[in-house]
């Protein structure tokens, strides 16, 4: 090791060093090392001010030691919470009874291909009508996830026994008149982050696709209380980026050539695919988003502090989030009214009502758009502002909004100081190196690089991210819900900042048959807005029924 790049580790002495860390910890700190290190942060304290400080640097090198004993799961959090609620922020006080409408003359499908893509209003009323049992809906899925599943490389365990056990138990409730509504019988799948007893949780990544997590996530159990059926583990790009794990790379249906992006990538893939009615992914930078954008479906990232992130693996304590990815809004919603709410658990959430109904007037809400987002040439272009145009024409008027104006895409490194220390352990001990992407945006690069970064200056980021959260709450002042592209525009990096709830629907194709979408961002805990508004797009186009058909041929 030559000596500059031993004292560009030696700059690490005020946080972690990283994999070095042990042996570099018996050198003596000097101000020539911290002349160098200064050099990382652009800072320039002269050699006496340094000189005093190597003392106490030394000090806190040897605490560091000390507290890495210390065993820390990647479930501990830490003793700070991000808070998203501006000053003079306030969620309704009441809680409006929750209400879609329940579909009567539902008949199976002559083809049974059709049962692939029912709704979960339409799947609900076959059940409680007893035109299908949970146990033939369950291994219908089941398999059609055997037959395509491969295909698509989006799972990564089948938990069939469990389907099928849950699946009778279900058909029992139903039978004895103990229906427990619309999700009752229902099969669902969750991304591979989520803790299920006696099933691996493998965070799609190598050094983890053996662990066994003896729990049940928060989402996982109140999904299986409202009778639903889990019949799969669904992939996600490993640690939660991207559409590679270690078993490969999962695809989009629309084009076996195309990821399914990610990383929620197996959820979008499934879903889109008809293989579930439903499935659960989670959000930090777009990983709802984006697969909903690849794959054609529905995706709803709730506010932070709506979901119980107990049991889910942590990337970024202050950025995830959970939700459900759906063919619909309302089929988001209606899987959303299963999970939202405090567990005792994850003490970021938040009691605050969720007032979805089919009673709520859309046409009263106060409709922004990010007008010059809008207008600037960029791909899809065309699909958004036909989007836009069908809103109008409901009788919607558009508001031109603009978003703050600060250096948003510098708080990115949120996710590197955080995903630093969740992974703390993987990277210290070497293991990173078994983490199948090791190219420099990887996570073994970013993890080592987030070791870098000061925590004053972490906090530094954090104090400007208080400032954007009350600059939104003022340009949300007189706006319900508003509209933006969902990529090409800084709102996907300031909303997931902000923690502000979003609704992304498919919009149409691009010519190469790649679906589009655009999203519908609600104020804080204004879901069901969101929501509904995005319910009454669909309602007036055909874009979220249209299926897949690549996945289907024969190779």
């Amino acid at each position: 090791m030559n000596h500059k790049l031993k004292l560009t580790l030696l700059a690490a002495t005020c946080f972690s060093l990283g994999a070095y860390a042990t042996k570099l910890a018996e050198d003596k700190i000097t101000v020539q090392m911290l002349q160098q290190a200064q050099q990382l942060f652009g800072l320039n304290f002269n050699a006496s001010q340094l000189d005093s400080a190597t003392s106490e640097l030394q000090d806190f090198r040897e605490g560091y030691e000390r507290i890495r004993k210390v065993e820390l799961p990647n479930n501990v959090t830490p003793a700070i919470t991000f808070n998203p609620i501006p000053v003079g922020f306030k969620w309704p006080s009441d809680k409006d009874a929750f209400k879609v409408d329940e579909l009567k003359k539902v008949k199976l499908p002559a083809n049974k291909e059709d049962l692939a893509y029912y709704s979960i209003p339409q799947l609900a009323a076959l059940l409680k009508s007893k035109q299908i049992t949970s146990v033939e809906l369950t291994t219908f899925y089941l398999d059609r996830l055997k037959q395509y599943g491969p295909k698509l490389e989006c799972v990564t365990t089948l938990t069939e026994e469990l389907a099928l056990q849950q699946a009778r138990k279900a058909d029992k409730e139903i039978k004895a008149g103990k229906y427990k509504g619309m999700l009752h019988g229902i099969p669902f799948g969750v991304k591979d982050l989520l803790a299920t007893r006696n099933y691996n949780t493998t965070w799609g990544a190598a050094p983890y696709k053996d662990q066994q997590i003896d729990m049940d996530a928060t989402v996982v159990e109140r999904l299986q209380n409202a009778g639903g059926v889990l019949v799969a583990k669904l992939t996600l790009g490993e640690l939660a980026m991207g559409d590679v794990w270690y078993g490969g790379k999962t695809k989009s249906p629309w084009d076996l050539s195309r990821g399914s992006s990610g990383s929620s990538a197996g959820s979008a893939a499934a879903v889109a695919a008809g293989l579930l009615p439903y499935a659960i992914g989670t959000e930090t930078l777009g990983s709802i988003v984006s697969p909903s954008t690849a794959c054609g479906t529905t995706g709803l990232r709730p506010t932070f502090g709506r979901v119980s992130r107990y049991g889910a693996m942590a990337l970024s304590w202050s950025m995830d989030k959970i939700g459900p990815i759906t063919r619909s809004a309302e089929d988001a919603a209606i899987v959303f009214n299963a999970i939202y709410g405090p567990d005792g658990n994850d003490l970021s959430v938040y009691d605050a009502p969720f007032n979805y109904s089919n009673k709520i007037d859309v046409k009263k809400l106060r409709v922004g758009y990010l007008k010059k987002d809008f207008e600037r040439k960029y791909a899809f272009q065309e699909n958004d502002l036909a989007a836009l145009e069908v809103l109008k024409k409901a009788g919607i008027e558009l508001v031109p909004i603009e978003l703050p104006d600060l250096p948003v895409n510098d708080l990115i490194m949120t996710i590197s100081v955080e995903g630093a220390a969740a992974f703390d352990e993987l990277t210290r001990s070497g293991r990173d190196n078994e983490l199948k992407q090791q190219h420099k945006n990887a996570w073994p690069n970013i993890f080592r690089s987030g070791r870098f970064i000061p925590a004053v200056e972490y906090i530094q980021a954090q104090r400007v991210r208080t400032l954007l959260v009350q600059q939104m709450h003022g340009k949300l002042k007189d706006i319900d819900v508003y509209i933006s592209p969902s990529f090409g525009s800084s709102n996907l990096v300031v909303t997931n900042l902000t923690g502000h709830p979003c609704v992304v629907v498919p919009t149409g194709s691009q010519k190469n048959g790649m679906p589009t979408t655009i999203t519908f961002i609600g104020k804080l805990f204004g879901e069901a807005e969101a929501l509904a508004l995005a319910k009454l797009y669909q309602d007036l186009t055909p874009h979220d029924e249209k299926r897949p058909t690549a996945f289907l041929a024969k190779q």
